[in-house]
């Protein structure tokens, strides 16, 4: 990667986490692009030389967002059989929320909105995620290592959203509880529902 790319690259991780804090403090209506660029230290004129407009940058922060943790359950899950893989999930999500706080909260407040112009770039995203779950829990059904009856779509759903909701409540309401904690106590959960 030469200088140049290099210079971009971290401009718009820059502006993808100025703009990440800015709408999970504000909202996305609240939020201005004059906001990003302030945040992020460059001139409003870099913002859409980057992106063209307020929304492709919140459609690809969702992108950049959502494509890391569907990757950091990809790898979590390699080569685990199936009840091992599923804790290594709830793990590899409660770590990434407690990286990307802030992007969890966005995701959290934006998840369940129908009215968005990026709705189905969400729903698209959110699928990816979730399908490692699924293939996950499949696994475990094919196996026998989970109940032949599970709904493999809906307890990969539910799944995705406790933790979700569980990672973001910890961040904000008991920070200094550890992660070990708050994952035996949300992986005991999901075991006596599985």
């Amino acid at each position: 990667m030469d200088g140049r790319t290099r210079r971009r690259e971290d401009t718009r991780q820059r502006l993808y986490e100025a703009a990440v804090e800015l709408i999970a403090e504000q909202g996305f209506s609240a939020t201005t692009v004059d906001d990003i660029a302030l945040r992020a230290k460059v001139a409003k004129g870099t913002v859409y030389y980057n992106f063209a407009s307020k929304t492709a940058l919140f459609e690809e922060l969702l992108r950049h967002g959502i494509g890391l943790l569907t990757d950091e359950f990809r790898a979590a899950v390699e080569g685990l059989p199936p009840r091992d893989a599923v804790a290594a999930l709830v793990r590899a999500q409660l770590e990434y929320i407690r990286r990307y706080r802030a992007f969890a909260q966005l995701l959290l407040s934006e998840m369940w909105r129908t009215n968005r112009e990026w709705q189905q770039t969400l729903v698209l995203l959110r699928e990816q995620a979730i399908g490692v779950i699924a293939e996950t829990m499949q696994a475990g059904v094919d196996t026998g290592d989970l109940p032949a009856d599970l709904d493999v779509r809906v307890a990969a759903s539910a799944l995705f959203g406790i933790g979700l909701v569980v990672a973001v409540d910890w961040l904000v309401f008991q920070p200094e509880r550890p992660i070990e904690d708050v994952e035996q106590s949300l992986l005991s959960i999901v075991r006596r529902v599985a």
